[in-house]
């Protein structure tokens, strides 16, 4: 593999892995919202 297929893979890799990040953090925060809007309704 040459020097720039590497950077070309890891650019890839970490764009693939800030997107996950993305969509970790907003379901962590639509189940946070979730919990909250039960609690007031109980």
């Amino acid at each position: 593999m040459t020097p720039e297929e590497r950077a070309i893979f890891e650019k890839r890799r970490r764009g693939r892995n800030i997107a996950l990040l993305l969509v970790l953090v907003g379901l962590s925060v639509l189940f946070y919202f979730i919990g909250v809007a039960r609690l007031i309704r109980a």
